[in-house]
C-alpha cells in the first residue's frame, strides 16, 4: 500500500504530487491487476490451452449473477464437434466424475484453488487420476446443452466462479503507464 507523508511534512503538496504521480499510477495499476480472489491473481491466467480443438467459437459468454444464489451463466459455452474429445486445458487431478442433475460432468483440480468443470462430458477417468495438459478427459455427450454441439466450461477460483476465457488468453485491459523522464 502506498503511504504518503502527513500534510504537515516539509515537502510541499505540489512537489509531493509530482513525485508520487508515477508511483501512484503504477501502484493503482498493480492493485487492479492483482486483486485477491480474482482470476488475475492466479499465475495460470492466459496460460491454458482451449479444451476443444480447434480454437472454438464462444456461443455464450460468462454472465455471473449479481448475488451467488441468483441465476446466471457461470461459465462459457464453446462450440464443439459432435462426440468430440474434450481436452484438459492444464495439468491436474480428476476431482469428480458423475452426473449432476441430468448431465454427465467431469471436474479437474488444477491446484492453488482452481477447479475446472465440463458438461455434458462422459468420461472413463476416475477421481484421483492425474491428467496432463491436452489429454483427452472425455467425450461430448449427446445430452443437449445448446442448440448446437457445445461444451459448458466453468472455472472456480477459491470457490468463486470466474471467467474461463481469462485462462486461455490474456483478456485483461491494457494499462499504459507513464514513461520516466
Amino acid at each position: 500500500m502506498l503511504h504518503l507523508p502527513p500534510r504537515s511534512s516539509s515537502v510541499g503538496v505540489r512537489k509531493l504530487s509530482r513525485m508520487t504521480t508515477p508511483v501512484f499510477l503504477a501502484a493503482a495499476a498493480l492493485m487492479f491487476l492483482v486483486l485477491p480472489g480474482t482470476a488475475s491473481a492466479d499465475s495460470s491466467v492466459g496460460q491454458w490451452q482451449w479444451p476443444v480443438s480447434p480454437d472454438p467459437a464462444v456461443l455464450r459468454h460468462f454472465e455471473p449473477p449479481p448475488q451467488k444464489w441468483m441465476p446466471g451463466h457461470r461459465g462459457v459455452d464453446l462450440a464443439s464437434v459432435e462426440a468430440g474429445g474434450i481436452l484438459s486445458p492444464a495439468g491436474g487431478v480428476v476431482a469428480f466424475v458423475g452426473t449432476v442433475v441430468d448431465r454427465p460432468v467431469i471436474t479437474l483440480d488444477h491446484g492453488d484453488g482452481v477447479l475446472s468443470s465440463f458438461e455434458p462430458v462422459s468420461s472413463s477417468l476416475v477421481k484421483g487420476e492425474e491428467v496432463t495438459e491436452g489429454q483427452v478427459i472425455g467425450q461430448l455427450s449427446t445430452e443437449a446443452h445448446c442448440p448446437v454441439a457445445c461444451v459448458h466450461w466453468g472455472v472456480r477460483l477459491n470457490g468463486e466462479y470466474v471467467n474461463p476465457l481469462n485462462y486461455v488468453s490474456d483478456r485483461r485491459p491494457s494499462i499504459l503507464l507513464p514513461l520516466d523522464g
